[in-house]
């Protein structure tokens, strides 16, 4: 059987198959951004207010996403355990998502609610004090550590611009919002409204 120019010539042969790649990604790729189930929030999503805003930004600074992902797979397990799979109408305000399935700790995409916000505060300075088995660093700088708000409109802005709906109001009153609050009160704002907008959807 004769062979053919790909099979001599390897510099042929891989751009035909990035080529063949590239077609076969995009197939799968392109129609999801037609796609309102992946594009349009979920009902009742609102952008992050100020203070829960830099909250986020503590979350992936301080690396929380690393050892606690935010997405729960479709798998009865994790249902069971967490609620709700994850949905894309949910993260369509969230630049970056901070979806994974690599978890240290529990995933925090449902935590919203489970706890109250002074089992937070505790479990963020010491987690020991509550877990006491827990591997996971404390966080007691949060709790004197003061934000000014200053750069915090200046991130709504930059959002907005890639879609996020914050309203010039919102924007004008973002440093006030968040001027004399401390981290630890930002991060729990933060982590108290994971998942909420999917509480009671099954």
């Amino acid at each position: 059987m004769q062979s053919t120019p790909f099979e001599k010539n390897i510099g042929l042969m891989g751009l035909a198959i990035l080529v063949v790649v590239s077609f076969g990604g995009l197939a799968q790729i392109v129609p999801l951004f037609f796609e309102t189930e992946v594009t349009a929030p979920v009902e009742g999503l609102q952008p992050l207010d100020a203070l829960a805003l830099e909250g986020r930004d503590l979350y992936i600074r301080d690396g929380c996403h690393v050892c606690h992902t935010q997405m729960v797979r479709p798998f009865r397990a994790e249902t069971e355990r967490y609620g709700h799979y994850a949905v894309a109408g949910e993260f369509v305000n969230e630049h970056p998502f901070l979806w994974g399935s690599k978890r240290t700790g529990p995933d925090l995409g449902r935590v919203g609610g489970r706890y109250s916000d002074e089992w937070h505060r505790v479990h963020l300075q010491n987690p020991r004090d509550l877990v006491p088995e827990s591997n996971m660093p404390a966080f007691p700088w949060l709790e004197t550590s003061v934000l000014t708000g200053e750069g915090t409109a200046t991130k709504m802005r930059a959002l907005r611009r890639v879609g996020v709906p914050y309203t010039d109001e919102q924007i004008a009153g973002a440093k006030d919002a968040v001027a004399g609050h401390t981290e630890l009160e930002a991060l729990v704002i933060y982590l108290q409204q994971l998942g909420t907008v999917m509480k009671g959807k099954r």
